[in-house]
């Protein structure tokens, strides 16, 4: 019965994460919503008789699929557990969805372009993973449109909040920890705060209760270009660290797996349909180092 006080009820998976996190805070916000938020010890997504018998036991009206598999360099020898979580799993979710209609609402990753273009990454532009981690998150793109063709998938770069691991937080801690450090200086992206992302989820379900219609793909990330020594600065710069930054090249710096050089997203699409600015990636800093600074 208490549904009834509710306009629609949100299921978000992989609450603990990053994304999962600031959605929590700004649920606050949205008292015509009722959350559930599911943690992968109380939803693990790769458990297809578990999410079954919670679609049957909970009426459900939006489902954000926070939960991933997001260790990049891992997924290189752990690439059956990375395209079980990222993939199958997925599929598995947009199906259920489906059959309950459910609307979904999954985050996908800059990762599943290749990186070799010089001009913003547009979402119609061919796609061609260049690790292990990027080609599970395409494949479960895929599926989730494939059984679920409703499904609204929104694709996101370098994303960070106060919470999780995180660039920034890596920085934060360096800065305390050593005199100088070495950032990669030839990889172009737009730096996401997590808590703008989550803003941006709740107005699509809050347009769709209005009666409009999503599906597809959108990309969204802050506003602005930058590299990891780039953001790197403005951090140090926003806490007043006397650590140095030594810029280097990608060569310099070896990872199991490779990383696209540029990831360089184009909103346009995501500023039309819902008619918004998006905030400049160095003013959402800002907001998140205030955030941990006050943690």
């Amino acid at each position: 019965m208490t549904d009834q006080k509710f306009s629609a009820t949100i299921l978000v998976t992989g609450a603990n994460g990053q994304l999962g996190n600031e959605i929590k805070i700004l649920s606050k916000n949205f008292t015509g919503y009722r959350f559930l938020f599911t943690t992968k010890e109380e939803l693990s997504i790769e458990n297809t008789e578990s999410v079954k018998a919670f679609f049957k036991n909970n009426h459900i009206d939006y489902c954000i699929n926070c939960a991933a598999y997001t260790a990049v360099d891992r997924a290189e020898s752990e690439k059956e557990k990375a395209f079980l979580i990222n993939a199958d799993a997925v599929g598995e979710l947009a199906k259920n969805c489906n059959d309950n209609q459910v609307k979904l609402i999954h985050i996908s990753t800059d990762y599943v372009y290749d990186g070799s273009r010089n001009e913003p990454l547009k979402e119609s532009d061919s796609v061609g993973p260049v690790n292990a981690y990027g080609s599970s998150k395409l494949k479960g793109e895929q599926l989730a449109l494939d059984q679920n063709p409703s499904t609204l998938i929104i694709r996101t770069s370098w994303v960070y909040s106060s919470f999780g691991n995180n660039f920034v937080k890596t920085m934060l801690r360096l800065f305390k920890e050593k005199e100088e450090i070495n950032v990669i200086n030839d990889q172009l992206g737009s730096p996401t705060y997590a808590a703008d992302l989550a803003a941006v989820i709740l107005l699509f379900i809050d347009r769709m209760q209005e009666g409009k219609s999503f599906s597809g793909i959108v990309n969204y990330s802050n506003d602005g270009v930058t590299t990891w020594y780039q953001f790197a600065e403005e951090i140090k710069a926003l806490v007043h660290s006397n650590c140095k930054i030594n810029p280097i090249p990608t060569s310099a710096y070896k990872t199991a797996a490779e990383r696209p050089l540029y990831s360089v997203l184009d909103t346009s699409k995501i500023r039309e349909l819902l008619d918004i600015n998006i905030p400049s990636w160095k003013k959402s800093l800002k907001s998140c180092v205030e955030v941990l600074k006050a943690d």
